[in-house]
């Protein structure tokens, strides 16, 4: 079955069975070597590492972040026009966008690396944490060129049909960098730059085999001469706005929250809040994995003029998210320890002990986590990026840095409690956008 016909044709709840569950275990397989980070670093080079890791590790994640606008981005534009059989089209922004990636991914690494010292400085590390992170840093920059442009292919492999061959591929990523982290962590006993190195190796070997099916002629989308202009790349910064921003704005907020922690409780309490998001981001990346997996489908059949496919596509999507972001807690909630262990060095009580009382608090994100996330991911889908942009720049940025200062007097409980109150407030502003999409959806605009 073309893509065309398994986007527009399917049975919706089919089409969620063959598309968004393959795409939630593939996103989980993909996001798997951060976790695998903080789990190699913290049983095996103790909790300052582990601290010094969470503290450069939303600079890397801004640095993918620049990639992904252009690989994001560029999604809506080419599966609209898939939706509306532009062969052409399509394929221009898709050489278009993996030429971009890559060069925007030499350029954020050049800066990233030597920026990287001062950086840390000013958040306040000490020599011995701005020495563990530089290094940390650096490695992930000199590799950016060629680890830029994995998450883009795994988006093009998608909107191509090709859902088991992603989650293959992904699923190949993550023993590949799981390997390589004990064998240049505890076999080679790299250090902490040995993480960065295997997770950067593993990310360059699976992006070689993602474009291997593009060189051919059997996808929907091939390489073609690229035909660049302002227009296209306005398109691609356009659509790719909301999730850059949220991307970026939550890492922006990571960064001053891991500043006030630094003087508030020290390496332990950095290293618990890196344990809470590694925790976090299991539940954040099934929910992105289900509703990024359905995106190529809500284009296309916005595309072919399709409403109630469209309407089907989001409940089904809906529904799932919640279950997914609940189930989470309920996990967070009965089983705390099991989870910080798996992040520290056996001996390490103080920090185990403040880790199982603030996931026990964050747990509470996942009671609404699901609802303005789905929003924004449908949002995006149907090219509407400026509320998209507005609700995720709220839930990652404006209401966290205000709560920060709200919450203060509690100390590290309002830190603990930050995230799943943001949560709450702007799933209300969620639902007034939901609505007004729905509105538009029957109207046809």
């Amino acid at each position: 079955m073309n893509s065309y016909d398994l986007y527009t044709k399917t049975r919706p709840v089919n089409l969620f069975f063959m598309v968004a569950v393959p795409g939630g275990i593939s996103m989980i397989a993909s996001s798997l070597w951060g976790i695998f980070d903080s789990i190699f670093v913290g049983n095996y080079l103790g909790e300052t590492a582990l601290a010094a890791l969470n503290l450069a590790f939303p600079f890397v994640l801004i640095c993918f972040s620049l990639s992904d606008l252009i690989g994001v981005g560029s999604s809506v534009p080419i599966s609209i026009a898939l939706g509306k059989q532009e062969r052409e089209e399509a394929d221009n922004y898709f050489t278009c966008a993996c030429i971009a990636i890559v060069l925007l991914g030499a350029l954020s690494g050049v800066v990233l690396y030597f920026a990287a010292p001062t950086i840390l400085r000013v958040m306040g590390a000490d020599e011995q944490l701005t020495a563990l992170g530089v290094t940390y840093i650096r490695v992930y920059a000199l590799f950016a060129p060629a680890t830029s442009i994995i998450f883009a292919l795994d988006n093009f492999l998608r909107i191509c049909g090709k859902i088991k061959l992603s989650m293959g591929l992904n699923i190949l990523m993550s023993v590949l960098i799981l390997g390589l982290e004990y064998l240049c962590i505890v076999v080679l006993d790299m250090g902490i730059g040995g993480s960065p190195a295997a997770v950067s190796l593993g990310m360059t070997v699976c992006a070689a085999a993602a474009l291997i099916p593009f060189l051919g002629k059997k996808l929907s989308l091939r390489f073609c001469r690229p035909r660049f202009s302002f227009q296209i790349l306005g398109q691609f910064f356009y659509s790719g706005c909301p999730n850059f921003l949220s991307n970026t704005a939550a890492r922006i907020t990571s960064i001053v929250i891991n500043m006030v922690l630094l003087r508030m409780g020290g390496a332990g309490a950095v290293a618990v809040y890196g344990i809470l998001m590694s925790a976090g981001d299991i539940v954040q990346q099934l929910l992105y994995g289900t509703c990024d997996s359905l995106q190529p489908a809500l284009g296309y059949n916005w595309g072919a003029g399709q409403t109630g496919r469209v309407k089907s596509i989001i409940r089904c999507c809906l529904a799932a998210g919640a279950a997914i972001s609940i189930s989470g807690m309920v996990l967070m909630l009965a089983f705390p320890e099991g989870i910080a262990a798996m992040f520290l060095q056996e001996g390490d009580s103080g920090v185990l002990t403040m880790a199982v009382h603030a996931l026990r608090l964050y747990s509470l994100t996942n009671l609404t986590r699901w609802f303005p996330f789905g929003v924004q991911g449908f949002l995006i889908a149907l090219n509407k990026p400026m509320p998209a942009t507005v609700l995720s720049v709220c839930n990652t940025f404006v209401l966290p840095l205000l709560l920060l200062a709200v919450l203060y007097p509690m100390g590290l409980d309002g830190i603990w409690l930050n995230t799943p109150i943001t949560s709450l407030l702007v799933s209300v502003f969620a639902l007034v956008l939901f609505r007004r999409m729905i509105r538009q959806i029957n109207q046809g605009l």
